[in-house]
């Protein structure tokens, strides 16, 4: 019989064999997964000889993991802003540098928030478990992603204060918001072929990238911005690390004004901050 110690060891050898960032990482927390204990109480059970039902889990897990399954799937969920989300491979995983939009949402009040693309539901949620009085609308083209988001938010008990609709953009949207959220897919076609197997093959395209120059997104929501913002409201967008200036552009064009670049924790330009006139 193999202990847990041996089977984490060959996991992670596996899983280095086969490229993945940090196999022991992922190799521990797969096998906390398979035996459904906390991954801090792995080293407890180290000694342990595994019983078969675990480690037939356990294999089945670093197979999967070793062709770039990401351990998000795997696992069915991934933290974001302190709280576990339902994932899975209809929606992008939720990612930190996301949380910098949270921050900047929450720097000033909202009572009522429209998150534009919600997938997950990540943002949406979030901002509405941290601040109790207010209510939001997510919409989604994906009709996956939409039921995510609502599982989600009921998950988190903020179901009473959101609604989720699947629109394409503002299409199915009414009313003013003093707050509009998005994290949009910004990836230029051309760039597709350079992200990493887990993200290539296994989150939803249409997430990821407009098929186009990575700018598209941000043209339709400066478009309909100011008709759904309220006097004063803000729009707060994500983008890639070197998409500031030109997003600035089409934003200002757009007609919003006091635009601001918000970095992320590694220094890179992460969020951009603007305010309906």
């Amino acid at each position: 019989m193999t202990t847990a110690a041996q089977a984490m060891a060959q996991a992670a050898a596996r899983l280095r064999a086969a490229g993945v960032d940090d196999p022991a990482r992922d190799a521990r927390v797969l096998l906390a997964h398979a035996a459904r204990i906390e991954a801090a109480r792995v080293t407890l059970i180290a000694p342990e000889e595994l019983s078969p039902e675990i480690a037939e889990r356990y294999e089945q897990l670093i197979a999967l993991r070793a062709v770039r399954v990401p351990v998000s799937h795997l696992l069915g969920e991934r933290e974001f802003y302190g709280r576990r989300f339902k994932v899975s491979g209809d929606v992008l995983d939720p990612r930190p540098e996301t949380e910098t939009l949270i921050e900047a949402a929450l720097a000033q009040p909202f009572e009522r928030v429209l998150d534009l693309g919600v997938g997950s539901g990540c943002i949406l949620v979030t901002l509405l478990a941290e601040r109790d009085a207010t209510t939001g609308l997510g919409v989604d083209l994906s009709e996956a992603a939409c039921l995510q988001a609502s599982a989600n938010a009921v998950m988190h008990r903020v179901q009473a204060r959101a609604q989720i609709l699947q629109s394409d953009w503002f299409a199915q949207v009414n009313g003013r918001f003093d707050l509009i959220v998005s994290n949009p897919p910004y990836i230029a076609l051309d760039e597709m072929p350079g992200l990493s197997d887990e993200v290539r093959r296994h989150e939803p395209e249409m997430a990821l990238t407009d098929g186009g120059d990575g700018l598209g997104a941000y043209r339709t929501i400066s478009a309909g911005a100011l008709t759904h913002l309220a006097p004063g409201g803000r729009l707060i967008v994500e983008i890639g690390p070197t998409q500031a200036a030109q997003v600035c552009e089409i934003l200002s064009q757009a007609g919003l004004k006091r635009l601001q670049v918000v970095p992320d924790l590694d220094g890179r330009d992460r969020v951009i901050v603007a305010y309906s006139p």
